[in-house]
């Protein structure tokens, strides 16, 4: 990690009322750029009072206030990335590596639509400081905790560094709950998280379009899932077209299995003598797969090929395997992408309705893309 410590001569742009990072700690962040999102329409939220201070409370950081609404931002993952991109703002500088936010979810939704082209990946082996103080956001939308325990690097005092020189922390790590540091203080459900960044954005009319949305989606889900039987499913990690090895993950409450426990699917290696991938960091072969013998493979690692492409590769790869092929997901046919890891309220529906389609064979679109469209352009 880059120590270098860049003196505290920035342009006054950004003025603090606290320097200590603790539960109570406030923070005044600043805001000027004139930059807006890509979108259209209005927002009453985002407008109105724009240049008056508000504040908005998020575990661990506590209250943290803003003189204007930010208009630059970057963001952990894919999961708060998708939230902006709902709330209509322009994509995030940066996240925490670019390839694991798969933007080809939004294809299928009209007048939506993200680059990755400028955006940066937080991470290329370590995290730099320098790489926080040349994107120069407004806000870093990413739990300071993530950054210190993650991995060996940051400590809380470049922590503090980077929140007084360049901007404020906002963020909880919410896409799975498995880290022994977050259990002092609370996670946030998917749509908890996104009101949070919302008022942030001063966007809370279209955050609460989108949980009237969701609230329609979940009611066109429900009976469809109550009707079939449960399916246990193995959620993996696979690498490459022709894996040997795979990552178990536990089936868990965090934002990343939100779709999975919406479909009714159950863990086939909660009772087995797998760990969890992120406690053992551990790999498993088919033949211990084959000892668990789960009834629905879910395999991540696979979001950017096309469900053809996944087919052809790596389940026909499974399929011609001596073991693998004794698997009953794979002689029933029933190996699918799992989906990514991190997940919005655009994304997570987009998931949701693609794998509950393999799952119970459903022939219809189970929310409006049309109305995800207009909410993200304001058209309210």
């Amino acid at each position: 990690m880059d120590g270098t410590k860049r003196p505290n001569w920035r342009p006054t742009r950004r003025t603090y009322l606290a320097t200590g990072f603790t539960a109570l700690g406030t923070v005044l962040a600043g805001c000027t750029d004139d930059s807006s999102g890509p979108t259209t329409g209005t927002d009453s939220n985002a407008n109105d009072d724009a240049d008056e201070s508000y504040s908005v409370s998020i575990e661990p950081m506590g209250s943290v206030s803003f003189d204007s609404v930010p208009q630059t931002w970057v963001a952990n993952n894919g999961s708060w990335a998708d939230m902006g991109i709902a709330l209509g703002l322009a994509p995030p500088k940066g996240v925490w590596m670019t390839d694991r936010y798969h933007t080809q979810y939004y294809d299928a939704i009209p007048e939506v639509s993200v680059s990755k082209e400028e955006m940066v990946s937080l991470y290329q082996d370590g995290v730099s400081k320098e790489r926080f103080y040349d994107l120069d956001a407004d806000v870093h939308v990413i739990d300071p905790n993530f950054l210190m325990n993650r991995f060996k690097g940051w400590e809380q005092s470049d922590v503090d560094e980077i929140r007084t020189n360049v901007s404020p922390f906002f963020g909880n790590c919410i896409y799975a709950q498995h880290y022994p540091w977050h259990e002092e203080y609370r996670y946030y459900t998917l749509y908890e998280g996104f009101e949070k960044l919302a008022q942030v954005f001063r966007r809370t009319d279209r955050y609460d379009a989108f949980v009237e949305l969701h609230t329609e989606f979940q009611s066109a889900l429900e009976p469809i899932v109550s009707e079939q039987p449960t399916r246990a499913g193995a959620v993996l990690w696979g690498t490459g077209d022709a894996p040997e090895e795979f990552y178990p993950y536990r089936i868990g409450n965090g934002t990343g299995f939100k779709h999975l426990r919406d479909l009714g699917v159950s863990d086939a290696l909660a009772n087995s003598d797998v760990s969890d991938f992120h406690g053992s960091r551990t790999a498993v072969d088919f033949e211990t797969i084959l000892e668990v013998d789960p009834e629905v493979l879910l395999l991540r690692g696979y979001e950017a090929k096309t469900a053809t492409e996944f087919q052809n590769t790596v389940v026909s790869f499974l399929e011609s395997h001596p073991t693998a092929s004794e698997l009953t997901a794979v002689s029933n046919g029933d190996v699918y992408r799992a989906g990514g890891l991190y997940q919005g309220p655009i994304t997570n529906m987009v998931l949701t309705e693609r794998l509950g389609s393999a799952l119970f064979d459903i022939q219809k679109e189970l929310f409006d893309r049309d109305r995800v469209g207009d909410i993200v352009n304001g058209e309210l």
